[in-house]
Parts: C-alpha cells; sequence; structure tokens
C-alpha cells in the first residue's frame, strides 16, 4: 500500500486569512516553501493556475533548477495554448528536471475567468476540448512518428515531435471534476482522478463514480485518486479546535470587509463547477463529521481545496488512513499559513501515515503466515503519543 503526499508550490505567502506581503511572484519565498516540502517527506508541489496569476510552468522551472528530488505538478488549462504547444513545453520542463513533472489539466470551473482569457465555451464543450487535447498530448509525448488529428476543436496534419519526457512512457496527468461530463472525460484519460476532500461516505460515492465511468469507457484499470484537504494542526484536538475556529473568524471579518477571500471570479454562494456545489450541500447538511470540518468549505462558496481536517497529528493521521482505506493513493493539503504549516504536517503527519501503512501491511503479511496480530502495538500505529512543534509533549 503506498501513498503520495502533494503539497502547494505557492508563489507568495498570501492565503484566504492572509493577504501577501510581497508581489504575485516572491521568489525567495517559493524557493524556500518548495524545499521545506523536500526536505520534510513530501513527493510533489502542484502549480497552481487562473487567468490572472504567475505563469505556473516557469514557476515550476525555478523550482526545478533549485531542488533535487521534488515532484512538480503544473496546473495547465487547454483553452490557453494549441495541445502541440503544451506537449512540447511539458516534455522540455520535465527533461530540464530529469523527469520530475506532472501536469494538472484544468477544464475551466467559472465562465468568468475563462472569459477573461477569451474563452467562451460552454462547460460541456470544455470537456469535450480537453478530451481531444488529452489525447493528443499524450500522442505527442510517446509517438516517434508524425501523426495528424482531426476533431471537432483540433485539427492539425503531421505533427513530429523532437523533445519527448524524460520519464518513460510519459508524464503522469492528473484531472478533476465532479460532473456527469467531468467523470467521463477523466475517467476515459487521466492517470490520477482528483477530488476534494468530503467525508467519506461521500469520497466512497465519488471514488465508485469514476471507476463506473472508467469502465465504461473500455479500460482494464481505472485512474488513481486524489483527495484534498485544508490541515489545522494542534498538539491535542483541543488546541486545533481552538485554532479552528480563529481561522473561522478571520475568514468571516474577511468576507464582512470585502476582502478578496475566494479567487477566480466565483460565487460564494452559487458557483457554477459541481465539485464546489457538492461542498456547498454537505456543509449545509453538517460541519463536522469526525475531523471533516467543513466550515471553511461552507464560508469560502466550496472553493477549490477548502474543507479542513482538524486535529492533532495522530487524529488527522487516523481520518486520512480512513481514506486510503477507500482506495485514495494520493493526499493533498495546505495549510492556512503554508510554509509553516508545511513543516509541521511533513514532521508530524506524513510520518504517522507511513509508518501506520507499514504497520498494516506487515500485519497482514504476518496473519498471512499463521501470526495475526504480531507487533500490533508497534511503533508505527498511529495512537503512538508524538509531540507538536514547540510545544511539549502530551
Amino acid at each position: 500500500m503506498t501513498i503520495q503526499f502533494l503539497g502547494m508550490a505557492g508563489l507568495n505567502d498570501g492565503t484566504e486569512t492572509t493577504p501577501p506581503s510581497g508581489p504575485a511572484f516572491d521568489p525567495d519565498y517559493t524557493l524556500r516553501l518548495a524545499k521545506a516540502h523536500e526536505d520534510n517527506g513530501w513527493d510533489k508541489v502542484l502549480f497552481a493556475y487562473s487567468s490572472a496569476t504567475p505563469d505556473p510552468a516557469q514557476a515550476a522551472a525555478f523550482v526545478a533548477a533549485r531542488t533535487e528530488r521534488l515532484g512538480l505538478v503544473v496546473a495547465h488549462r487547454p483553452n490557453v495554448s494549441y495541445p502541440t504547444f503544451a506537449a512540447t513545453t511539458y516534455a522540455t520542463l520535465d527533461q530540464a528536471s530529469s523527469g520530475r513533472v506532472s501536469v494538472h489539466f484544468i477544464t475551466g470551473g467559472t465562465d468568468a475567468d475563462q472569459a477573461a482569457e477569451g474563452d467562451h465555451l460552454p462547460k460541456d464543450e470544455r470537456y469535450a476540448r480537453t478530451r481531444e487535447y488529452l489525447q493528443i498530448v499524450k500522442q505527442a509525448w510517446t509517438s516517434r512518428e508524425a501523426f495528424s488529428f482531426a476533431g471537432k476543436h483540433y485539427q492539425f496534419e503531421d505533427f513530429a515531435a523532437e523533445i519527448f519526457p524524460a520519464q518513460s512512457p510519459r508524464p503522469v496527468i492528473s484531472f478533476g471534476g465532479s460532473s456527469t461530463a467531468a467523470y467521463s472525460v477523466g475517467a476515459a484519460e487521466a492517470d490520477v482522478y482528483a477530488l476534494w476532500g468530503e467525508p467519506l461516505e461521500d469520497t466512497a460515492e465519488q471514488i465508485g463514480t469514476v471507476r463506473e465511468a472508467a469502465r465504461v469507457a473500455g479500460r482494464a484499470d481505472a485512474p488513481k485518486i486524489q483527495v484534498a484537504f485544508r490541515p489545522i494542526l494542534g498538539r491535542t484536538d483541543d488546541l486545533a479546535w481552538e485554532r479552528a475556529h480563529r481561522i473561522e473568524a478571520v475568514l468571516q471579518e474577511r468576507l464582512r470587509s470585502g476582502a478578496a477571500v475566494a479567487r477566480h471570479r466565483r460565487s460564494l454562494t452559487q458557483p457554477e463547477n459541481a465539485g464546489s456545489q457538492r461542498l456547498l450541500r454537505i456543509a449545509r447538511e453538517g460541519s463536522r463529521h469526525g475531523a471533516i470540518w467543513t466550515r471553511t468549505a461552507g464560508l469560502t462558496g466550496g472553493g477549490g481545496n477548502s474543507t479542513a481536517l482538524v486535529g492533532s497529528p495522530e487524529t488527522v493521521a487516523r481520518a486520512l488512513v480512513d481514506h486510503i482505506e477507500l482506495g485514495v493513493d494520493v493526499i493533498s493539503a495546505r495549510g492556512y499559513d503554508t510554509l509553516p504549516d508545511a513543516v509541521d504536517f511533513g514532521r508530524h503527519v506524513i510520518p504517522l501515515v507511513r509508518q501506520e501503512l507499514a504497520h498494516r501491511q506487515a500485519t497482514v503479511g504476518l496473519a498471512g503466515a499463521g501470526l495475526a496480530g504480531a507487533g500490533a502495538a508497534g511503533a508505527g500505529a498511529v495512537g503512538a503519543q508524538r509531540s507538536f512543534p514547540g510545544q511539549p509533549a502530551a
């Protein structure tokens, strides 16, 4: 049982709770945050995209040149370039980074942010365009012979790449969405299907939907599953919840003051995309589901990764292991205080999750040899007492 941890490659220190202290692209902060992930057990970081933010591919190239092993997941929207250009762009970046690049393709969640870049296709047509885009990019990365394409959105003749990715056969493609059109495209074409954090039963429902859509598409396998949360950690559960309510108060104040809490030109009450609609529905049904807290999603209109996981490192690790047991392969996490939260999560949650998974694998192996239960109280158990940064052990 393996798991990957995906952090956020923030390009400045701003979050929903704190305005940035510097420019939109702060190279010093960007590098410090990337190294904090690389040095504290994370596998990859995501370079996000919206119409007005710095170019994630160039930011990823900046980080690639200054790190050694950190994976680089670059968000890309199909409306901004021709697919053959995107294929050569990310093949070049993969070569420059010695095979550390993945690409997260975003169809676009709001008409307004798409229109800001001159894209006026309706939502379902955007998904159809994305499917063609993914098919072309994958072929451009792997075909050593010229090929042509005749689709509704893209038509070209005899494209022959001279640059190919360092990875074989190609970089990983991830994709997200919670609409019928999204499931159809992502389950057919993506390697990783990205979901926002939801309670266990809702996550299980979505995983089942993705797997069924993959079967309908004729795949022998199904995409790996990624879920995203906002961890709010404390040495104890009580301290974590105190911090959570302080974050809630700041979000409410920023809403009252008219600050731009939600980016990407989206409604806080009537979002267009199905994923945000799901998060708002779940938030209305109840804000607490064990360690899962949907109040942050409710306040911010279900904007992106906005569902919190609140508790001690042990509590948060247990909640993550529960999701992994459903079939989750990638955990995406970013805190409200991005850099120190990345360090804390990496030092105090990631090891617990990895140890527990290793412990369970070992226990299953022992059970198969007639030694079930041996070592069950070993150091890998999630319940083991650990200290939290800057505070004494419980």
